[in-house]
């Protein structure tokens, strides 16, 4: 009799919705989020996506043949890496880079290792990376002027709803919101995308929860570890006062937390194994922050927990299998048979 492991438990995260109905609603939330930053940049924003849109459906296209391209784009991956690579970009870079950073991201990224499901790292995310080293200066050109702090003086508008806040709100906690934090929903400076439109972002979270886009359980535990470690860590003069808020609001958290350490096919296969790669990500992610000065962390830990994906798919080969010794040799390489199967009790019919 021939040896077949057999699984000791669930391996798969299901997800509710099918792939394109998954795309296509992330497209339609970072493409609004895109239009709320446009709005404030004279449509500099709107430029770099549609650069980025255009470019990565005609390398789809041409990756494949022209009746398959067609299918595929109809499954809304392309226009999601391209709508989420632009997110990530700052708003007053060149449309030429996100044009070539959706062309890397789709030729090498996503096809070069098998097409969608099988690559190793989230196309938006290896894009945004080749962008970043290969024109560092352009990409730092790009954000002279950007917030990496909180703005010490509110705007009008701040002002206006801070003071409501603080008056009907927060000073039945004995508490006062101070100025600036309004203002982070909706950054008037030079900054990435997704920093400039935070208030669609929040709402794209609530909708990517409601119609289970991921399992955003998964982004409440890296926001979670996150913030923790950010308050722990501090600032330069104590231990235990970080600010949770701006870090969250800033920095790109929230696309990192609910699109790019949720996906799929760059994850683990497990819910063990995405906790452990969720939670590593977070830690990542206040390192870079924190003791790197790397406003932009968040994207570099989880393009590092990517990369250490394959070993987290072994340990879950070797910890979330045992071997069956009562299957038969004519039941050799079917792959995993679950526990209660047919095959499992003895036979297959």
């Amino acid at each position: 009799m021939a040896e077949q492991k057999i699984l000791k438990l669930n391996t798969q995260v299901n997800l509710v919705r099918s792939t394109a109905v998954r795309m296509w609603l992330v497209f339609g939330c970072a493409f609004l989020a895109v239009i709320q930053s446009a709005i404030g940049d004279s449509g500099a924003s709107f430029a770099v996506a549609i650069a980025a849109l255009v470019s990565a459906v005609l390398t789809e296209l041409l990756m494949t043949s022209t009746v398959h391209g067609l299918e595929k784009i109809k499954d809304g991956s392309a226009a999601a890496s391209a709508m989420v690579l632009a997110l990530m970009l700052p708003n007053q870079i060149h449309p030429v880079y996100a044009a070539l950073g959706a062309a890397f991201a789709m030729a090498v990224v996503k096809h070069s290792f098998g097409g969608l499901g099988s690559n190793w790292m989230n196309p938006a995310l290896g894009g945004w990376l080749f962008i970043r080293f290969s024109w560092p200066r352009a990409f730092a050109a790009a954000l002279e002027g950007s917030t990496e702090r909180l703005p010490q003086a509110g705007s009008a508008v701040d002002q206006v709803i801070r003071n409501f806040l603080n008056k009907f709100v927060f000073l039945l906690f004995g508490a006062e919101l101070p100025a600036g934090y309004i203002d982070l929903f909706s950054l008037q400076s030079p900054g990435i995308i997704a920093d400039r439109a935070v208030l669609v972002l929040v709402l794209a979270a609530a909708v990517i929860a409601a119609f289970e886009i991921s399992r955003s359980w998964f982004s409440v535990v890296y926001l979670v570890v996150f913030g923790f470690f950010i308050r722990m860590a501090g600032d330069s003069n104590a231990w235990w006062n970080g600010d949770v808020i701006f870090a969250f609001l800033s920095g790109g958290t929230l696309v990192a937390a609910f699109i790019l350490i949720v996906e799929p096919s760059s994850g683990a296969k497990s819910v063990p194994g995405n906790i452990i790669a969720v939670i590593l990500a977070a830690v990542l992610s206040m390192v870079f922050r924190v003791f790197a000065s790397a406003l932009y962390g968040c994207f570099f830990a989880v393009a590092l927990v990517n990369a250490l994906t394959p070993f987290l798919r072994k340990l879950e080969r070797c910890l979330l299998y045992s071997l069956n010794p009562a299957i038969e040799s004519a039941a050799s390489g079917r792959g995993a048979v679950p526990r209660g199967s047919a095959a499992s009790r003895g036979g297959v019919r």
